[in-house]
């Protein structure tokens, strides 16, 4: 290994670690993948690549497709709703990398599960880092034809789901704010004031810890549970909350005698909360920092 691969990694580490999320939904396995196409970078003769960041693209993308297939079956068989793993993101939408905005929302992610593992990961080479489609066809080995037709069929799929814009953090940080204050007070009609009619609630406790196993739809429903679970955390312990951003997304941080317990990401559209997305599962919450 030369200095100039070390340096040529590190400049490109947070595209990597972007296209390696987008297609797991998972920090931990991203930067998994990252370790495992570092040591495959290393052994590579600079003298044969001609676009350093196609190639390094092309290494995190095939490993990361390793990843998600062999995760397929665990993912079918998960004990109630899997969401992706919570990912800090600031006020704007933007990570510590290079995605912004909708790219990143858990909804978004969401949508990309439904895809084939060709199909999505030819979407975020594609469609969200604006990838050529020769440097595309390269990466996942098939031809030019084909990833365009993948590309095609994932666009049309993604924009079927996915026919609405919702808010950004800054613009549903008085809805959330209502949002947090009407369920601490145990308001139920406040509460509904700012929830939607088909508002949904998923919750992801992967059989570890308790949770919803089944989505809870419609506003009534999502402002009686909202407020059961709080008041059953309070009888768990002292209980924290804080206001982060997590996927693009203004989320609610709980903690339960110092220790997390929860990231709740609120999804805002047209001024109410279209979808609630609670991660309790301890294992995604592992790259979650809490302030000291």
């Amino acid at each position: 290994m030369t200095a100039l691969h070390e340096d040529t990694f590190t400049d490109n580490r947070r595209l990597l670690f972007s296209i390696a999320y987008e297609i797991l939904g998972t920090v931990v396995d991203a930067e998994d993948v990252l370790q495992d196409s570092y040591l495959r970078w290393r052994a590579v003769d600079l003298d044969l690549v001609e676009n350093p960041r196609a190639y390094l693209a092309q290494i995190v993308t095939r490993q990361a497709l390793g990843v998600l297939r062999s995760a397929a079956r665990t993912r079918e068989e998960y004990i109630g709703p899997w969401l992706p793993e919570p990912l800090a993101t600031d006020e704007q939408g933007g990570i510590e990398h290079v995605l912004t905005g909708e790219d990143v929302t858990t909804a978004m992610l969401l949508v990309l599960e439904t895809l084939t593992p060709l199909q999505r990961a030819v979407f975020v080479l594609r469609e969200v880092f604006a990838f050529d489609y020769r440097e595309i066809a390269a990466a996942v080995d098939k031809s030019e034809a084909a990833v365009r037709q993948l590309n095609q069929r994932a666009r049309d799929r993604v924009h079927a789901q996915r026919h609405t814009t919702i808010a950004t953090p800054a613009e549903a940080k008085s809805v959330v704010e209502r949002f947090a204050i009407a369920a601490a007070t145990g308001d139920v009609q406040a509460l509904m004031d700012v929830l939607a009619p088909e508002v949904v609630f998923l919750g992801d406790g992967g059989g570890v810890v308790s949770a919803s196993r089944r989505p809870v739809l419609g506003r009534d429903k999502v402002a009686r549970l909202v407020i059961g679970l709080l008041d059953k955390g309070r009888k768990m312990g002292e209980m924290g909350v804080r206001l982060d951003h997590y996927n693009a997304m203004p989320s609610i941080v709980a903690t339960i005698d110092g220790v997390l317990d929860q990231v709740t990401s609120v999804e805002v559209t047209d001024g109410r909360i279209t979808a609630i997305y609670c991660v309790r599962n301890p294992d995604k919450l592992t790259a979650v920092r809490l302030p000291d």
